[in-house]
């Protein structure tokens, strides 16, 4: 199965975007950590002042650890904050630190794919690393109920990938307005933030595209659609 063709025709797609989505934001990332704000605000002070502006202060703003490991906790209604992003006064920081207080605003209002992707965490966790094992065993011992197993779990985590999508779009479109009217940044720093930000929706998109070519490609095995 490692060197089956058609599993590369299906999965190459979804990797040769990933690489490449990953290199983009890394570079526009770094390009823009070197563009300092005008007001020399960092990443925790612009996600204070907009989560304020929307009469979110119960919302924490902490620091975590990593690289871009930035993101919103809605069960504790924290923003946590990487230490490129949280301490940094740059455009790149500004971006991400919006971006992420965008879910804490979709939480506040119930956003819809927000709640749904929430609801299927555990069943995600669960089943992402049991489906594959499952679909091998089945597939390899020609027990076809315990492949389709595998295959129903694993069609949770591509679910999950597609409700990502317009989850994380929205949240940029959050941040990207929020900026836009805010006064805290210039245009021509929140023209970065647009670039940081489409950089990074690139990734949630080869993530997608990866997970459903790797579906299809369980699916075809099981129904006999794959052709030597």
């Amino acid at each position: 199965m490692i060197f089956d063709p058609l599993y590369l025709i299906l999965a190459l797609p979804g990797l040769l975007l990933g690489l490449w989505a990953q290199a983009r934001v890394k570079g526009t990332f770094n390009k823009y950590s070197k563009v300092g704000t005008s007001r020399s605000a960092t990443g925790a002070e612009i996600a204070r002042y907009l989560l304020d502006s929307q009469g979110l202060q119960d919302v924490r703003i902490e620091q975590t650890q990593g690289f871009l490991s930035d993101h919103y906790d809605p069960r504790t209604r924290v923003l946590r904050l990487s230490p490129d992003v949280y301490g940094q006064p740059s455009v790149a920081a500004a971006g991400v630190a919006a971006h992420e207080m965008g879910h804490a605003m979709q939480h506040s209002v119930g956003y819809g794919p927000l709640k749904i992707r929430s609801a299927i965490v555990p069943a995600v966790q669960f089943g992402s690393s049991l489906a594959p094992i499952l679909f091998i065993v089945g597939f390899l011992l020609n027990f076809t109920s315990l492949a389709w197993l595998g295959v129903i779990l694993f069609a949770t985590a591509v679910v999950f990938s597609l409700i990502t999508l317009p989850v994380e779009f929205d949240a940029s479109k959050r941040a990207k307005v929020l900026l836009g009217n805010s006064g805290i940044l210039s245009p021509q720093e929140v023209q970065g933030v647009d670039k940081v930000l489409d950089a990074a929706a690139l990734t949630y998109v080869a993530a997608a595209v990866a997970a459903v070519g790797q579906l299809l490609y369980y699916v075809l095995l099981l129904t006999g659609g794959r052709r030597d």
